[in-house]
Formats: structure tokens, C-alpha cells, sequence
């Protein structure tokens, strides 16, 4: 009988040996997965961290070749308001020295002509430095949401 206790005792001791090997060897696995799941995890906040700053920089950027380009323009105008300026003081004068009723018509239609004519000049300089700020500032915001669109659809093809 004290064959089969003992039989029984080591049958036992064996499972309860099994049974811990098996749990440590579980518990280890779960440890594991943890681990790599949380650098995982803490890789991803990096690279969204990362895109955000970069994302934050475009936008200053931007904002930037905007306030520069507004500053130019802004010049820009104030210049051509200064030349018209110029240009009606002179015309002025000149109206005071004409002869004739055919001289000042003449002196009237030259100076509205070359007024209209600065005018379209002017316009289509402005808006050719607007397509040209707008396309500039808009470049960094543009490779931004290129390479967020990079970077999202990775896990997703993976």
C-alpha cells in the first residue's frame, strides 16, 4: 500500500511540477506580449508626436510665406498708389498750361489711357504674387498631409 501512496505522491508531484512549469511558462509568455505591445504602443506616440511637430512647423511655415507675401504685396500697392500719385500731380499741373480745348481732351484721354493701363499692369502683377504665395504656402502643408497619408495607410497595407 505504501507502494501505491507513494506511486500516487510522485504521480501527483510530477502534474503539480507540470502545472507550475506550464503557469511560469504562460506567465512569461503574457510578459512578453505586454512588452512588445508597449514599445509598440510607445513607438507609435513617438511617430505621431513626431507628425505632429512636423505638421505644427508646415503650418508656421506657411504662415510665414503668407505674412511675407502679404508684406510684399502690401509694397507693392503702396508703390503703384505713389506713382498714380505722381502721375495725377504731374497731368494736374499739365491741365493748367494747356492752350486749347483739343489739348486738354487730348492731355484727359492720354493720362485716363495710361491710368487704366497701369491699373491692369498692376492688377495682374498682384495677382500673379498671390498664385505664386498661395502655391508657396501651400507646398508644406501639402507634403504634411502627403506623408500623414504615407504613414496611416502603412498599417493598414501591413
Amino acid at each position: 500500500m505504501n507502494d501505491k501512496i507513494a506511486a500516487a505522491q510522485k504521480v501527483f508531484g510530477d502534474a503539480v511540477s507540470q502545472a507550475k512549469l506550464n503557469l511560469e511558462g504562460y506567465a512569461k509568455t503574457q510578459q512578453e506580449q505586454i512588452e512588445k505591445a508597449s514599445a509598440q504602443l510607445l513607438k507609435s506616440y513617438e511617430e505621431l508626436n513626431a507628425l505632429t511637430k512636423g505638421n505644427v512647423d508646415a503650418v508656421v511655415q506657411s504662415g510665414t510665406i503668407v505674412a511675407k507675401g502679404a508684406e510684399e504685396a502690401g509694397k507693392q500697392v503702396a508703390a503703384f498708389a505713389q506713382a498714380s500719385l505722381e502721375k495725377s500731380v504731374a497731368t494736374s499741373k499739365a491741365f493748367l498750361t494747356v492752350k486749347s480745348i483739343r489739348e486738354l481732351i487730348d492731355l484727359q484721354n492720354a493720362y485716363a489711357k495710361q491710368s487704366f493701363d497701369a491699373l491692369v499692369a498692376e492688377t495682374t502683377k498682384l495677382q500673379e504674387l498671390s498664385v505664386k504665395v498661395t502655391n508657396d504656402a501651400l507646398a508644406p502643408l501639402s507634403a504634411r498631409v502627403n506623408l500623414a497619408v504615407e504613414k496611416l495607410a502603412k498599417p493598414l497595407a501591413a
